[in-house]
């Protein structure tokens, strides 16, 4: 019975992970396919003739090449800002006795609550008010800062054994030095997760940048995305919409490869040796 169950659990992810892949698989295909093939009626993951013209094609005419900056630029700066705050604030929740701590920690964890379409209009007044519209400013800024980050950093902190610091402690660390030399390096699984999450959020950001930018220069993919399938009249190129999309999925997934093996997969990787 066990191993039917584990058969069984097998089967099923493999299915959840087909049904994820295949389309991305298709969708890499098309982004290779002639305006023929793609209007064939036939489904082939294979194209037959070849073809790169798509992409020279979205390389040449959709500006993406700005585009791309504007998001690497705004993805690696909030992501950056988003790991420095979290993991200071939630080691400051998890280490730190100070006044009104708990309150403070509760509206955080409100925070998390509130669905981001909310605080849109409120925030959008704000960089309005600082003369941030259409700079990147308004585009970071708001990002740096999230409750879930400080809310997985505390939570990761308060697991760190007491014995650890308290060992730093006598060796002569001062508490920053404790904080960066001892809790920040066992935290890496959790700061990592932390920033691949933040990253791929941010680069798939699309309504917050719509509202706050208005020139072509401070376009993100996803906007750019957005103006170039708008720019089909009569017949969408599926070719070339598809390699569009292939550029814009390249970075997110090259980060999630290089930071897979950092998820976390137990509490403390290594600990104290007794």
């Amino acid at each position: 019975m066990k191993k039917l169950y584990k058969t069984a659990g097998y089967i099923i992810l493999f299915i959840g992970a087909a049904s994820m892949l295949l389309p991305f698989l298709y969708m890499l295909s098309l982004s290779f396919m002639t305006d023929k093939q793609v209007f064939s009626g036939t489904i082939s993951f294979l194209p037959s003739p070849f073809t790169t013209e798509n992409y020279k094609y979205v390389l040449k005419n959709a500006n993406i090449f700005q585009y791309f900056f504007n998001s690497m630029f705004v993805a690696i700066l909030t992501t950056m800002g988003q790991v420095v705050i979290s993991a200071m604030a939630g080691y400051a929740f998890a280490r730190f006795k100070f006044r009104y701590k708990e309150i403070l920690f509760f509206l955080i964890i409100i925070s998390m609550m509130i669905p981001p379409q909310v605080n849109i209009i409120p925030l959008f007044y704000i960089m309005k008010q600082f003369h941030w519209i259409d700079t990147y400013w308004a585009l970071i800024i708001p990002g740096i800062f999230g409750g879930f980050g400080v809310f997985m950093m505390r939570q990761w902190f308060k697991s760190l054994p007491d014995d650890m610091e308290s060992s730093a402690k006598i060796d002569g660390c001062n508490t920053f030095e404790v904080f960066y030399k001892i809790a920040l390096p066992m935290a890496l699984p959790a700061i990592m997760t932390l920033a691949i999450f933040t990253f791929i959020t941010t680069w798939n950001s699309f309504m917050w940048p719509l509202i706050v930018t208005n020139s072509d220069s401070m376009r993100t993919l996803p906007l750019g995305l957005a103006n170039f399938k708008g720019c089909f009249r009569e017949v969408t190129d599926w070719g070339a919409l598809t390699a569009y999309s292939v550029i814009c999925c390249i970075p997110v997934i090259v980060v999630f490869l290089l930071g897979r093996k950092y998820f976390i997969n137990d509490i403390i990787s290594g600990g104290i040796k007794e």
